[in-house]
């Protein structure tokens, strides 16, 4: 078992002032040296135009433009370095797992990914400019791979297919995106159908009025649909699937077979983030192992959060934040079943091609 932890991050000010603030922490971090690495063994396959960037990103969120300038300048790095990073536009992104359920107030979540990849940030971010608070855990600094905005809206990712990537953004970023520009899911929706989307990925959007829709986006259409569950396959873009969906179909399984026995919201999270429970996946090493389960009740404006399996969350009162009630945890404390480096933690949080 590693040991491992997330970071509370809390900050109230503009956009730019946000990434400045997050450059200077970034600076002489593992997770900025075991990227220096990553380049050095993988080099990007094009460059992305800066102006090109700034006007997809600004037709959506303005703001966020704003905090990669601040990044820039607190990291002293040029444009082109602080995108391929940090802009969520024409990249790259590697395979992943996650499985998602609603109920009756509230959303779960599990994240699988690879622990090179997880960064440890867990974000509580005001903005004084424009756009809407969001709390979560953040995926490439300016990204989110799940999160609730300060209306309640709460989203999360599931990965289908990298095949055939188109001009657009990838997952995290239009997570960040949506969160911060939309106040509901049919704001949302309509968002997430006109956004360019790099990747195929589902997209669940949650609200306080208990409805759920299901986004499933590819470069080639977006389709939407109503469901409670989601995991790692596509429902109405079935030849947009890969072939091998047997794990994805038995996270799926697992989740409504059991889901008449759940009463609450804690026994929906004690399903998703036990180890025994069928929804967990160990499958670290396969770019799939549950990293965190993250709970948000939006009709409270709670979050639930927990590192690794059979944990009990830890619990953030968002509401009270808002009101300008700063948390004094400084980080979130978990243990996961695997030897990979996690990237903010450790030397060798980087991969070739082969690894």
């Amino acid at each position: 078992m590693k040991y491992i932890h997330s970071d509370i991050l809390q900050f109230r000010g503009t956009h730019y002032d946000f990434g400045y603030w997050q450059g200077g922490k970034l600076r002489d971090s593992w997770t900025v040296k075991n990227r220096v690495k990553q380049w050095k063994v993988r080099k990007p396959r094009f460059t992305v135009e800066e102006s090109e960037v700034r006007e997809a990103i600004t037709r959506f969120a303005p703001g966020v433009w704003e905090e990669l300038l601040g990044l820039r300048d607190a990291l002293e790095w040029p444009m082109d370095r602080v995108l391929m990073e940090f802009g969520g536009y024409r990249i790259d992104y590697k395979r992943s797992g996650c499985s998602i359920m609603t109920g009756d107030g509230y959303f779960i979540r599990n994240y699988d990914y690879m622990p090179k990849t997880y960064e440890g940030r867990y974000s509580f971010f005001q903005p004084t400019d424009q756009g809407y608070a969001i709390i979560g855990p953040t995926q490439r600094i300016t990204g989110r791979m799940d999160g609730m905005n300060e209306k309640g809206l709460v989203m999360g990712y599931n990965f289908m297919h990298r095949k055939r990537p188109g001009d657009g953004f990838i997952c995290c970023m239009i997570g960040r995106l949506v969160l911060e520009s939309c106040a509901n899911v049919e704001e949302a929706v309509t968002m997430l159908r006109e956004i360019p989307h790099r990747h195929s990925f589902s997209y669940t959007v949650f609200d306080s009025t208990n409805q759920t829709f299901v986004v499933e986006a590819s470069p080639r259409g977006v389709e939407v649909r109503e469901a409670n569950v989601c995991t790692n396959h596509f429902e109405i873009m079935k030849k947009e699937n890969r072939n091998h969906l047997v794990d994805s179909l038995k996270r799926m399984d697992a989740i409504q077979s059991n889901r008449n026995s759940l009463k609450t919201a804690y026994d929906a999270f004690r399903l998703m983030n036990d180890t025994d429970g069928g929804v967990f996946s160990k499958l670290y090493s396969s770019w799939a192992g549950t990293i965190h389960t993250s709970g948000y009740l939006p009709r409270e404006k709670k979050a639930w959060f927990a590192l690794g399996g059979d944990q009990t969350p830890v619990e953030f009162d968002f509401n009270n934040w808002l009101q300008g009630d700063d948390l004094a945890q400084a980080k979130i404390h978990g243990e996961v079943d695997t030897d990979i480096p996690f990237v903010h933690m450790e030397d060798g949080a980087y991969w070739t091609g082969k690894s």
